[in-house]
């Protein structure tokens, strides 16, 4: 069925080609746009566009992007599928009536998109030719795996100005502040996605590496608050918002430096569970104009302190889990550490400790990602925009909290996929068989014999044997 779909995809190229090239020729908006056609309302090809994109680029691609990482054979149709609805949603966007917009970063990454698509649908028809095994192919490979991985990116970014172009935000005026709250906030929901990883999936690869988690976050830590220490203050007389975004910038290099040189030797540290606690704190208090606004920010800067809180209980009394065998109790003098399949777990408070471990892990990277999106969502525009409306401060925060659950099950959802299709499937399905080899399976199942009988294939039978029936004498 893949293959099938698949070889399909190059004869759907002339008919993709007369959607794009109108595209291509279709000229943007300037400042030649009436009052009339700016205010008004969104018609419905619009509205598809946006429904069919976000579904696309928020759910479609990044299930074929799991399904390509597990090596399932998924990926291909699924991604066929996201290029052409895709393609669809592209001729939508340039075809729309009713409000009209003018000339935006949204529209002309709409445009310049069209070249890492093509690329990658050129790269994965390529190597599905599976021609030049030993000379060009190997390279096509890594540079198919880097634009997939970076796919996601390239969504957000887009998905991001086409929310800023449709509401008119972040103009001349508020250009600055929007990009410290998105690109901050996107730090903040990237950080948790990745500790969500390293939760799931990502436990076999910090102990390969040699470094603690902390290490990794320090780094980042640390670099960031170099960027953010010289880019806050814009000339001019010092404000009160640019002491503190400053200030805000040398904690974290700071901090960031004593986190490395105490993560050396593989070793873990609070350090960077406490910048957390620290910057969640000064937004916490960080002076605003409306009330609303006041709020939105102490409520994110709580979410940032739980999060370093529950980062720093982690550390000090949650530790890293460990590989299935060694999760198991001590044996006792009943048992043999010789035996095909040890003995079922007897001590019932140690599987209750480690899913309490298990549950816990997933409270740090679930509060950094709803602060990000908080403080995504707390700029003047969007507050004052909220007020006109009549929202109160709960109502906003709650709402910013439900897509917050919904980004995390994504995310969870994805990496669970991962660790359950392709060439990770047969592990999923029988995870408690250590080797197998000739017909033999060594199993650390919860058995009560010393080993389990493999399943006959089906249509076979053969009589059952009992010892001493046929021993010579």
């Amino acid at each position: 069925m893949a293959g099938d779909l698949f070889l399909s995809t190059p004869l759907l190229l002339p008919l993709i080609l007369t959607w794009i090239v109108p595209v291509l020729a279709h000229e943007h908006h300037g400042a030649d746009l009436t009052e009339e056609q700016l205010h008004a309302p969104v018609d419905a090809v619009l509205w598809i566009h946006i429904a069919l994109q976000a579904i696309v680029w928020g759910l479609i691609f990044p299930v074929g992007m799991v399904l390509g990482l597990a090596r399932s054979r998924w990926h291909v149709p699924v991604q066929s599928l996201a290029f052409a609805l895709t393609f669809g949603g592209i001729v939508l966007g340039h075809a729309h009536g009713g409000r009209q917009f003018p000339s935006s970063i949204h529209s002309h990454i709409g445009s310049w998109i069209l070249v890492p698509i093509f690329a990658q649908l050129g790269l994965g028809i390529y190597l599905k030719l599976h021609i030049h095994e030993r000379t060009l192919r190997p390279y096509a490979v890594r540079a198919h795996g880097i634009l997939g991985r970076i796919w996601p990116i390239l969504g957000w970014v887009q998905g991001l100005f086409g929310v800023i172009t449709l509401r008119g935000f972040c103009g001349e005026v508020g250009a600055g502040q929007c990009a410290a709250h998105y690109i901050m906030g996107s730090g903040f929901i990237a950080y948790g996605m990745i500790m969500a990883l390293l939760l799931v999936v990502g436990d076999n690869w910090v102990r390969r590496s040699g470094r603690s988690p902390e290490w990794w976050d320090s780094w980042v830590i640390m670099l960031w608050g170099i960027v953010n220490t010289f880019t806050e203050h814009h000339g001019g007389e010092w404000s009160a918002k640019d002491m503190q975004h400053t200030i805000l910038g040398i904690l974290w290099w700071a901090g960031g430096a004593l986190g490395i040189f105490l993560s050396r030797n593989n070793q873990r540290n609070v350090v960077p569970g406490v910048i957390i606690i620290l910057t969640g704190w000064a937004m916490s208090d960080h002076a605003q104009d409306l009330m609303l606004s006041t709020k939105v920010h102490s409520m994110f800067g709580y979410s940032l302190m739980l999060a370093g809180f529950a980062r720093v209980l982690e550390v000090c009394f949650i530790p890293l889990p460990s590989s299935p065998l060694l999760e198991r109790p001590p044996l006792d003098d009943n048992d043999s550490e010789h035996t095909l399949a040890p003995s079922a777990l007897k001590d019932t408070g140690v599987a209750a400790k480690l899913n309490a471990v298990r549950a816990f892990r997933h409270l740090p990277p679930f509060l950094l990602v709803a602060s990000g999106l908080l403080f995504m969502s707390a700029t003047d525009e969007e507050l004052e925009a909220a007020h006109e409306e009549g929202i109160d401060h709960v109502t906003y925060v709650l709402s910013m909290y439900s897509i917050a659950f919904l980004f995390y099950l994504l995310t969870i959802f994805l990496l669970h996929l991962y660790s359950t299709s392709g060439r990770n499937a047969s592990s999923a399905q029988q995870p408690n068989v250590v080797f197998s080899a000739e017909g033999i399976e060594l199993s650390n199942t919860d058995a009560s014999k010393w080993y389990t009988p493999l399943s006959r294939e089906e249509g076979t039978s053969a009589a059952a044997h009992v010892l001493g029936e046929d021993e010579d004498d």
